[in-house]
């Protein structure tokens, strides 16, 4: 009754900080996934639009990705949801095969995990009043607004002749700065770029260039070197067969894939 299930729900909740402490088995070689006939994934689940809850339903674009890479490896799909800091960690306590979620490649990552190929690629955009400055040399002389300690500001700090450059606690706050031309630009993330300007259309602003480009892949353990291939072989493939885009139009109405 109630009780057992209580009890059956500790135990399946214990277990598997037993195996954290005491660390997993050995990362699964394709061999012994392929033999399982499922795959485990990680995502975070707080990250909209690419991976994030519509009610009790895990959904986004990184999600839904994942589903179709998994079907194309014959695989069923099992999911983990854990906080995006603790998922490296979790990763190399092989507690699921691969994560999803929006990790953009950094050297230091790199010394940690293995990365997929790109599947999607973002970084830091300018937005300005339309005919303001748009491109990297129009801002010099120019004030730029920027959200506080983030790689936006650390990219805003590297482009010379900028006059000033205005940190702000978040996006909303540099937006409506630039909307009350306090500053002349603001630099963030395209997407979310993207997604303020269309909640804003009667604001007058507009993208421009990219200042920096951010690749972002699937992490998996290092050196599980016929996983990576299988998993870069199946996004290949779903890029190829068209799947990829319709996600892409369906979440960005564009094509978010690292184009040379």
């Amino acid at each position: 009754g109630g009780v057992m299930r209580f009890l059956a729900r500790l135990l399946s909740v214990v277990i598997p900080l037993t195996l954290l402490i005491g660390g997993a088995a050995n990362a699964r070689d394709w061999k012994a996934i392929q033999e399982s006939g499922t795959i485990k994934a990680a995502t975070e689940g707080a990250f909209q639009p690419f991976n994030y809850y519509e009610g009790s339903t895990l959904t986004g674009f990184e999600v839904e990705l994942a589903e179709v890479i998994a079907k194309k490896l014959g695989l069923k799909l099992e999911w983990s949801v854990v906080p995006f800091d603790a998922q490296i960690a979790a990763l190399k306590q092989d507690r699921f095969d691969f994560a999803i979620a929006s990790h953009g490649f950094t050297e230091e990552r790199a010394k940690s995990v293995d990365f997929a190929n790109p599947h999607y690629c973002t970084g830091g955009q300018i937005a300005a009043h339309k005919g303001g400055p748009l491109t990297v040399s129009a801002l010099n002389g120019k004030s730029v607004g920027v959200q506080l300690a983030t790689t936006y500001a650390g990219a805003a700090q590297k482009i010379k002749g900028i006059k000033t450059i205005k940190t702000y606690k978040g996006d909303p706050e540099a937006f409506s700065a630039l909307r009350a031309k306090k500053v002349d630009a603001w630099i963030s993330d395209k997407f979310t770029v993207k997604g303020t300007l269309d909640k804003n259309p009667d604001a007058g602003i507009v993208g421009g260039e990219l200042v920096f480009v951010e690749k972002v892949s699937m992490i998996m353990p290092k050196g599980n070197k016929e996983l990576a291939e299988k998993l870069n072989h199946a996004l290949a493939e779903v890029m190829k067969d068209g799947s990829y885009q319709a996600l892409s139009q369906k979440y960005f109405k564009e094509d978010v894939s690292c184009r040379p």
